[in-house]
């Protein structure tokens, strides 16, 4: 009888050579360091959680809040003595300026370039106030509560008319902010799944545009399922599922795209990057329970360019606003996408890293 010859891996030999297999060392110093950088890494993420959260959402503060006052007929004088009294607030809660004309202030606030709109009535007992809830209620309360303070100096009361209410199902305007966290979670753990299958950075250039291309159908369903929920599912923001679709597309596949991208470069290092720039630093700054106005700078100034805070105001846009000012979210989004493709491909191919967690 002839011996069959076992075909082998040259990299792994085994009986058919007559090596012995070789022993797996394991260096008990090399793996507790291991284990001790991993654990503070964690509680990096932790208190940087703890720390976001709390610092952005502890004292909420009015910060340059932009209205309108509206001066009555022949009071131009007096009105302009009441902006300059409220640009002259301690800790500058608002930047007020004149309006040509009540319709003026009243399409400003409506289309959301103005968090409210004064329109003073001297031969009344109270001045009307013009807000939009829609754009964020704290925005919206911060507002009213400076602008009522100062109108009470003067003994007379604030009459509020909400020309761009919430809807019914959208309590404290907050459906579109945890929509769009929906969104983000899914985004950056599919990058994660597909890492722990199949390696966390692609062999080659073909299989990089594989695993992207794979976002499309992932990031069509994450879009217009989180827009089917809270649409017809539970009516909590109607009339708007294709528009909402869409836009979560957009926030699923730039997350991820972004995810892919990092994961490739940094390996398992890369998903902390993702949640430290998109939960950690984007979550609270999105605008959803407090909005940019009443938050620190930092917040304040980086909400609006990572995607979870171009998604919630595209959502916004879309719901109360018709669309009117999609370009910056559009424009972010696109670029964390680009930038995820291009990093990806870019990386891959370049060794073969070991699957993730594995080596941990």
């Amino acid at each position: 009888m002839t011996a069959q010859r076992t075909s082998q891996d040259p990299e792994r030999p085994g009986p058919a050579t007559g090596a012995a297999p070789p022993s797996l060392a394991i260096d008990p110093r090399g793996s507790m360091i291991r284990a001790v950088a991993w654990v503070l890494g964690v509680l990096f993420l932790q208190f940087a959680f703890i720390f976001s959260y709390v610092a952005a959402f502890h004292d909420p503060t009015p910060h340059q809040l932009e209205v309108k006052v509206v001066a009555p007929p022949g009071g131009g004088s007096q009105a302009q003595q009441l902006v300059d009294e409220l640009n002259r607030l301690s800790g500058d809660p608002l930047d007020a300026s004149l309006a040509d004309s009540e319709s003026d202030a009243r399409e400003d606030v409506r289309d959301g370039d103005e968090v409210a709109a004064l329109v003073l009535r001297p031969d009344q007992s109270s001045d009307l106030l013009l807000v939009a809830s829609g754009g964020g209620t704290s925005l919206e309360e911060a507002a009213t509560e400076v602008l009522t303070k100062v109108v009470g100096e003067q003994q007379r009361t604030l009459e509020k008319e909400d020309l761009v209410p919430l809807q019914s199902g959208d309590a404290r305007g907050l459906t579109g902010f945890y929509l769009v966290v929906g969104w983000a979670v899914g985004a950056y753990l599919f990058p994660t799944v597909v890492a722990l299958a199949r390696g966390d950075r692609p062999r080659s250039i073909r299989m990089a545009a594989l695993r992207l291309a794979a976002l499309v159908p992932y990031a069509l369903a994450s879009g217009f399922g989180g827009a089917l929920i809270v649409g017809p599912l539970l009516d909590a923001q109607t009339g708007h599922l294709w528009q909402l679709g869409l836009l979560g597309t957009a926030v699923s596949f730039s997350i991820a795209a972004l995810a892919i991208g990092l994961e490739a470069l940094f390996g398992v290092i890369g998903i902390g990057v993702t949640l430290l720039l998109i939960v950690i630093i984007g979550n609270p700054s999105a605008g959803g329970a407090f909005q940019a106005g009443v938050m620190p700078t930092f917040w304040r100034v980086v909400g609006d360019w990572i995607p979870t805070g171009a998604g919630v105001d595209g959502v916004r846009q879309i719901v109360y606003f018709d669309s009117d000012a999609m370009t910056r979210p559009l424009l972010v989004l696109a670029a964390y996408a680009v930038a995820g493709i291009v990093l990806t491909l870019l990386v891959s191919g370049r060794g073969r890293r070991p699957e993730l967690l594995m080596s941990a």
